[in-house]
């Protein structure tokens, strides 16, 4: 049984913005969670990160993202060393850092990854949904 829901960047950014984008089950647990929500400190500084690259547009990137986390009543994950320390070991299905973080902190954290990314899926060790 899952504790609870970890919002990829995409599902966070679209639960905020552009929910038409979410499936019909997503949009579901983002806009009346059974679980908590939470979004990974490792997706907000990528998420910074990306809009420091140039390659992501969100206006007043920090007020605008915890703006988001309070619109949802989500918490932000922080990465602790039992999330690093899982990630020793973790197959190589997808070579994304910041992803593979957030498949080590639902692991540890036994929640529910809410993706679309197909990369994520492939690990057994972790529930998702889309």
């Amino acid at each position: 049984m899952t504790k609870g829901y970890l919002l990829d960047p995409h599902t966070f950014l679209w639960a905020v913005g552009t929910a038409r984008k979410l499936s019909p089950k997503a949009r579901r647990i983002c806009e009346s969670p059974s679980k908590p929500l939470y979004v990974s400190s490792i997706s907000l500084w990528e998420l910074i990160t990306k809009c420091e690259a140039g390659s992501l547009e969100i206006p007043s990137v920090g007020s605008t993202l915890q703006s988001g986390l309070d619109r949802l009543n989500a918490r932000a994950l922080p990465l602790e060393a039992a999330h690093a320390f899982a990630l020793y070991g973790l197959p190589l299905l997808h070579h994304d850092p910041f992803d593979r973080a957030l498949i080590a902190q639902a692991h540890v954290e036994e929640l529910t990854l809410v993706t679309c990314d197909e990369a994520n899926q492939r690990y057994p060790s972790v529930k998702w949904v889309w």
